[in-house]
């Protein structure tokens, strides 16, 4: 398929004319569109199949939308919101399973279970205190002062799932220590 690049297309005006029933004008207006709105798609959208497939659903969302552009303001904007929504149907429905299979941190207890050591906080308070700053704190509150992570995360001004993982990281560095 042979297709005209126009170097700089008017959009206005090619509307306007696909409104008034020139089909011509209609065709390069879609042509023209497409190619303006691939590179936004292409910087968001892993595959070109995918890529295609939006275009084909942005295109026909044009037309089915045309009748609501307002000849008085830009195309360009009004094209591009409509790309937008259809790019955000498209994560919406395809990436939205993922999200709703992903675990949510803030709802584990514990991130790895703790077995039972001789070790408390005070027989290693010295290694505590050598973590950083926010992590020896947040252990500090944890297991010397017995605050829950939703508690830690509260005094904090952090998210609880934010609290587990430093937390998390704590341990990891304090059990690595702790071998050597």
């Amino acid at each position: 398929m042979v297709t005209s690049k126009i170097e700089n297309p008017d959009f206005e005006a090619l509307m306007r004319q696909s409104l008034e029933g020139d089909r011509g004008a209609y065709a390069e207006l879609l042509r023209e569109t497409a190619r303006l709105i691939r590179p936004y798609l292409t910087a968001r959208v892993q595959s070109e199949a995918e890529v295609d497939d939006l275009m084909q659903e942005i295109l026909l969302s044009i037309h089915k939308a045309k009748h609501t552009y307002d000849g008085e303001r830009p195309y360009k904007p009004w094209a591009y919101a409509i790309a937008r929504y259809r790019l955000q149907d498209h994560f919406r429905v395809h990436y939205g399973d993922r999200l709703r299979q992903a675990v949510d941190l803030s709802e584990i207890e514990l991130i790895e279970p703790v077995t039972e050591t001789d070790f408390n906080y005070e027989s290693i308070k010295g290694e505590i205190e050598r973590l950083p700053e926010k992590q020896a704190a947040i252990l500090r509150l944890m297991h010397k002062e017995g605050y829950t992570a939703k508690e830690v995360a509260e005094k904090m001004g952090m998210g609880e799932s934010a609290v587990k993982v430093a937390a998390h990281r704590a341990y990891k560095a304090l059990r690595k220590r702790l071998a050597e």
